[in-house]
């Protein structure tokens, strides 16, 4: 373990180093932090830091960086969740206050994301598979057509066209529509097919099958593949720290272009809290030099899809972490009013 003040001094180096991008030497150190001890102090406290791996000297510069491990300890225990100022929490409640329906609230928090942490901003759909019935309506267009409209508790609408072995009256139509609500509305998706399983057996037999093809598609809508949907948005923010990768960021811009990548990096939705990814932790060697802070988000106080950035290293990590949880805080809200 190490020692309180060598704690100290680990986080003063990152701090120094978020702001300023230069490697920290041990006069600066003293010179700028009330550390209570001497320059050769600092010197000593920074070679046992560098032995054990916290920290590390580039190139020839005669100061020190943090490695991803000297980093990992400070976003465990040296750092806070920088909270938002009042303007700021007012700022993103209006900005996202106004959006109109699900794509547009996923679009302003992309934005918002990028613009707040200046980092790329990746945005996951809500999972259909965590999310609740609101209501599925019913419309007949044609004696033998009917639309299915599936909406759920984060706001998302899904419309299928059903088209029947038989013509089905309105007087039917609405009967379908009053029993399939009173058993799924507010229910889980998963709970859906044991709750409606008996449910043709309701009607007359000349419309069973009519409710068994509406059925079907309610079903196949509920467990569609393409669910996994992403937004990204401030990819142009990395060109802002192109000192800050290796060689090019080229592979960082390459990682970020595979949905599959992208939704590993957020992780699962279920994961409560922040969750703060920096360097070699990402297994994707593309992302090696960045760090991602993922947090999940939802209605109801349940998360049913994360939200986070994507950024260098050298990351403001405590006002990152803030921001990400504020956003995903206020998209909470707005999916439970919407």
């Amino acid at each position: 373990m190490l020692s309180e003040r060598r704690l100290q001094v680990l986080r003063a180096i990152v701090q120094d180093y978020v702001g300023t991008e230069e490697p920290v030497g041990s006069k600066a150190l003293t010179e700028r932090h009330n550390l209570g001890v001497s320059p050769a102090t600092v010197r000593n406290d920074m070679a046992a830091l560098e032995d054990e791996g916290f920290i590390a000297q580039p190139h020839t510069s005669a100061g020190r960086i943090p490695t991803d491990k000297g980093y990992r300890l400070f976003v465990d225990k040296l750092a806070g969740v920088k909270p938002m100022t009042g303007p700021e929490r007012r700022a993103i409640h209006n900005f996202l206050v106004g959006a109109v329906d699900l794509d547009d609230v996923v679009t302003r928090t992309v934005r918002l994301l990028a613009q707040l942490t200046r980092q790329v901003a990746i945005v996951q759909y809500p999972s259909l598979t965590r999310s609740t019935v609101r209501h599925v309506e019913l419309l007949s267009l044609a004696p033998a057509r009917v639309m299915l409209v599936l909406i759920t508790d984060t706001g998302r609408v899904e419309q299928r066209m059903v088209d029947c072995p038989a013509p089905f009256g309105e007087t039917s139509l609405a009967d379908l529509r009053a029993r399939l609500n009173s058993r799924v509305a507010g229910r889980r998706f998963t709970d859906v097919p044991n709750l409606v399983e008996d449910l043709p057996e309701a009607f007359e037999a000349e419309d069973r099958g009519t409710v068994s093809v509406v059925l079907s598609t309610l079903l196949e809508t509920l467990v569609e593949e393409n669910e996994e949907r992403l937004m990204i948005g401030g990819t142009a923010n990395l060109t802002r720290f192109g000192h800050d990768f290796p060689l090019t960021i080229r592979p960082v811009l390459e990682a970020l272009e595979e949905q599959v990548v992208l939704l590993k990096l957020l992780g699962e939705a279920q994961d409560p809290g922040v969750m703060v990814r920096i360097g070699h932790e990402n297994a994707h060697e593309g992302l090696n030099s960045t760090s991602v802070v993922s947090v999940g988000y939802g209605s109801g106080g349940e998360a049913v899809a994360k939200l986070g950035v994507v950024g260098p290293t050298r990351m403001d990590y405590p006002g990152t972490m803030g921001a990400v949880r504020a956003v995903a805080r206020y998209v909470g809200q707005i999916l439970a009013e919407s």
